[in-house]
């Protein structure tokens, strides 16, 4: 593809099949909200199949939909910085410090909002009994997931020496492989929708071991293979990808099945997170 993505489904357009003009039609009216929806969502909103957009942006010379996504994005109005110009949150160059950092803040806050509202008490709670009851808990992600991954790892490694982190995306799999119904797979992938993430959790299944995953979108391909869905909020544009405000809803996820686990037998709890404080606090000055 060259050029303008719009402009290239303009070209082709009437020589796509019924369903391509459908989607074609569904994405020149909506393309503002089309880049930042999984192709689950986008697939159930224009009434197509997810083979339909598949074929269809390989048909516009893209490798697939996070390449069509990031096309998508590019034609939208973006600042100097390169962030999406149509979100009030969006820091502009020519804000002062203290507007910069309103709109920073605003953007966390509406995080924090959007995780909270998407909670629901019953799943968290299974949630946390998958990850009480469990011989290990494998904390995977890849890319800037594999980052909260590892902060859901330090953060209960202060009560447990059951959690597990592994980074590199072949002993994810491995792992996985060797994994047992007695173990949890905790999975963040903000998109829900990676190559990576697909094989982990494919093994993971197969080995019925239970997976919950800390996700943006509840009808992703991730979501799929779970059996707890957390899901976080904050729409990220494929150009923010890694933005810290789409991070703080996972944190806020982490803090309750942290604090959920603690619960469950607070005594055993306080005397390992008093301990591992003690152990750290020998390395102050």
């Amino acid at each position: 593809m060259t050029g303008n993505l719009l402009d290239s489904i303009t070209k082709q357009y009437n020589t796509l099949t019924r369903s391509g003009k459908k989607l074609a039609d569904y994405i020149f009216a909506n393309t503002s909200q089309a880049q930042y929806m999984s192709i689950t969502s986008l697939a159930e909103s224009c009434g197509v199949s997810e083979a339909t957009i598949t074929r269809f942006c390989r048909g516009l010379g893209l490798s697939g939909y996070n390449d069509f996504k990031l096309a998508l994005a590019k034609c939208e109005r973006t600042n100097d910085l390169g962030d999406p110009s149509d979100i009030p949150q969006t820091v502009n160059p020519e804000d002062n410090f203290d507007t910069m950092c309103h709109k920073l803040y605003t953007s966390h806050i509406v995080s924090l909002n959007e995780t909270l509202e998407h909670l629901n008490e019953a799943t968290l709670n299974r949630a946390i009994d998958l990850i009480a009851s469990a011989r290990h808990v494998y904390c995977f992600g890849q890319g800037s997931s594999m980052v909260m991954a590892m902060e859901a790892w330090a953060r209960f490694s202060t009560t447990s020496t059951n959690f597990i982190h592994i980074v590199d995306s072949h002993m994810q799999a491995m792992a996985a492989a060797l994994a047992l119904p007695q173990d949890v797979i905790l999975f963040f992938s903000y998109s829900g929708s990676t190559k990576d993430m697909e094989e982990v959790l494919q093994l993971a299944q197969e080995r019925n071991t239970p997976i919950i995953l800390i996700t943006h979108f509840p009808n992703s391909r991730a979501a799929e293979f779970a059996d707890v869905v957390l899901q976080c909020g904050y729409s990220e544009s494929p150009l923010q990808s890694g933005s810290t405000a789409a991070k703080v809803g996972q944190l806020f996820l982490i803090e309750c099945l942290f604090y959920g686990y603690c619960r469950k037998n607070p005594e055993i709890r306080a005397n390992a997170r008093a301990a591992t404080a003690q152990a750290i606090a020998k390395k102050l000055l």
